[in-house]
């Protein structure tokens, strides 16, 4: 059984704040299953932003974990922004969490490009 996006959520701040980073909720999303996005940012102040991986990426079978996909890489906050808020007019129910980290891959999967 796969954990709601509001335990995820929650888990993987305290896995960040757990090794000494900084991690925030920056928008609650529906608790059962919105969408994930994660806002990294890096020590250069640049920023990436994952989103969920496509369906297609997987076979048949649904993955146990979440799967990324870099919709956004070293950009402004501002490209960003817009990403999100062009998001919110499709499905208004994603969540964001933002963490400094310039190792994503330490606490999330994310799809190669």
């Amino acid at each position: 059984m796969r954990l709601t996006s509001e335990m995820w959520v929650k888990a993987l701040v305290r896995r960040v704040f757990g090794d000494g980073l900084f991690a925030v909720i920056e928008r609650q999303g529906s608790p059962e299953a919105g969408a994930i996005f994660i806002r990294i940012r890096g020590r250069d102040g640049r920023e990436t932003l994952l989103g969920p991986a496509p369906q297609s990426h997987f076979d048949t079978a649904k993955p146990l974990d979440r799967s990324f996909e870099r919709r956004l890489d070293k950009c402004e906050s501002q490209e960003i922004d817009a990403l999100l808020e062009r998001e919110k007019k499709f499905d208004p129910d994603f969540w964001v969490v933002e963490i400094e980290t310039d190792e994503p891959e330490d606490y999330v999967s994310v799809m190669p490009v």
